[in-house]
């Protein structure tokens, strides 16, 4: 099951870094909690993010979704581990796919476990398999493919998913490059059925001999950008700079912000999960939410998690550093696996100003009391998208308005009943798609919403999306769509 992935313990807690939360593992650790995934035989998807992926996070609020929706994000690069250190929560090595994937290899050929290569040129791509095969002949490599290049929503996803589902691979390593890579994995993870998709970048050229790795010394040392700068000077000196930049900025905004206070470990009392309503707990949170208070408590927590839904009253928390918003990160990511709920309620001033320094305040459920909470928690239990049909307009136009998350998880389901509703519209009408109630939807909805426009224009039938909301209106300005889908032209 997806939720016993989540109990997975390295022992150490979480630590969210910019909004990313990354899991506290050694790459030995890594390769045990892949096997795990493996044997389990249900989809999952890791993350390995360098500097230049999460400040491409602190403005893709997608990307930025799908870190915090990973089932294990790494840290591959020596800046993230330096500023866990700085962070109060230091990360035990850095696990970078270049290095992680060859170890992998070694060990699917050792358990039988078969591999599928998906990325890349022609030429990588073929160059890859040989040579791993030669490397390792014993391994499965079931395929080596690479879809033409094409921008995200044009690919063929069906003729990739047929390939995968015919091979009936355990590993799939993408590489389509940073961020495509993890927006297409996100997008197919659950519909190809294999237990790990990574993103991988450059590691194909690895693998292929195309692309010549640093010395060891300078990758122990954290100076393989160096090595990487001086091979593609032009295609990395503005993004390195720029990166170096932006992430040193937000890392000592984020360290003054969530500095944690000392404090005695022996004042922390036990943590209080109480039963509320029928499947569901209530968590008083603590008055300091760092490191030393969650490691006393967070095994508590998670057993509350794994039982049902969860109210967490944050109404005394007055001190959240950065392994705090790590350990909420997870309680919700384990939730949301297990289809229980998690509901923060009534967050301090200083609670909520950790959530919109991460920018991270609109993924999680938050309501004002207990009792609000409740209320959710009856009217929604589980829910995240539904369909409702607003009051009748004085206009021509028929009316739908979608709420809550418009995600590859529900998108089939969403479009299904979308399309019922419109099925004969009276002649003459156009048809508004309200999102003002839409929290958040990724490139799978997007993907939705482009068909349901092409299908309609095919009737002659106008349709407008309205009213997104910011983080709405990021994911579409990512995906050079907001002129087409927000404009009243057919």
């Amino acid at each position: 099951m997806q939720g016993q992935i989540s109990s997975f313990n390295s022992g150490r807690a979480p630590i969210a870094i910019l909004g990313v939360p990354f899991d506290n593992v050694t790459t030995a650790e890594t390769l045990e909690c892949i096997g795990q995934m493996i044997e389990s035989g249900k989809p999952h998807y890791l993350a390995t993010a360098n500097v230049d992926f999460i400040v491409q996070a602190s403005e893709d609020v997608e990307l930025r979704r799908i870190l915090f929706d990973a089932h294990l994000v790494l840290a591959d690069g020596m800046p993230i581990v330096w500023a866990s250190k700085l962070l109060g929560n230091p990360l035990p090595e850095r696990v970078t796919g270049s290095d992680m994937i060859p170890q992998l290899l070694a060990m699917a050929e050792q358990k039988g476990w078969k591999v599928y290569f998906l990325g890349g040129t022609d030429q990588s791509v073929a160059a890859a398999a040989e040579k791993t095969l030669t490397k390792h002949p014993r391994l499965q490599l079931v395929g080596a493919y690479s879809p033409p290049f094409k921008p995200l929503l044009e690919m063929d996803h069906a003729d990739i998913l047929r390939r995968l589902q015919a091979a009936k691979p355990d590993v799939v390593l993408v590489a389509f490059g940073c961020p495509k890579q993890e927006k297409w994995i996100n997008m197919n993870y659950r519909a190809a059925g294999v237990p790990i998709c990574v993103g991988v970048g450059a590691t194909i050229d690895f693998l292929a001999g195309t692309v010549v790795r640093a010395p060891v010394w300078m990758r122990k040392t954290g100076l393989e950008w160096i090595f990487r700068l001086l091979q593609e000077p032009r295609r990395l000196l503005k993004r390195y700079s720029r990166g170096i930049w932006i992430f040193g900025r937000l890392i000592l905004k984020q360290f003054w912000q969530l500095r944690s206070a000392p404090h005695p470990a022996e004042s922390s009392a036990t943590p209080t999960v109480t039963t509320d309503l029928p499947g569901s707990l209530i968590i008083k949170g603590p008055a300091h939410l760092d490191a030393a208070e969650v490691e006393l408590t967070r095994a508590a927590w998670v057993q509350a998690v794994e039982k049902g839904n969860v109210i967490f009253d944050l109404a005394d928390t007055g001190l959240v550093d950065s392994t705090g918003m790590g350990v909420l990160i997870k309680l919700r990511k384990q939730a949301r696996e297990l289809n229980h709920a998690l509901v923060l309620v009534a967050p301090t001033p200083q609670v909520m100003s950790a959530l919109r320094l991460m920018k991270l305040e609109t993924f999680f459920t938050i309501e004002p009391s207990v009792s609000a909470a409740r209320l959710q928690l009856r009217e929604s239990p589980g829910k995240t998208i539904t369909l409702t049909t607003p009051p009748a307009s004085p206009t021509a136009a028929v009316e739908l308005r979608w709420v809550g998350e418009v995600t590859a998880g529900n998108v089939a389901e969403l479009g299904a009943t979308t399309e019922a509703r419109l099925h004969n519209p009276p002649t003459g009408t156009s048809i508004v798609i309200d999102l003002s109630r839409v929290t958040f939807v990724d490139s799978m909805g997007i993907g939705l919403m482009v068909r349901l426009k092409k299908n309609l224009w095919r009737r002659d039938i106008p349709l407008v999306f309205r009213n997104p909301n910011e983080a709405v209106s990021n994911v579409l300005r990512y995906t050079k769509l907001e002129d087409y889908l927000l404009e009243t032209s057919k």
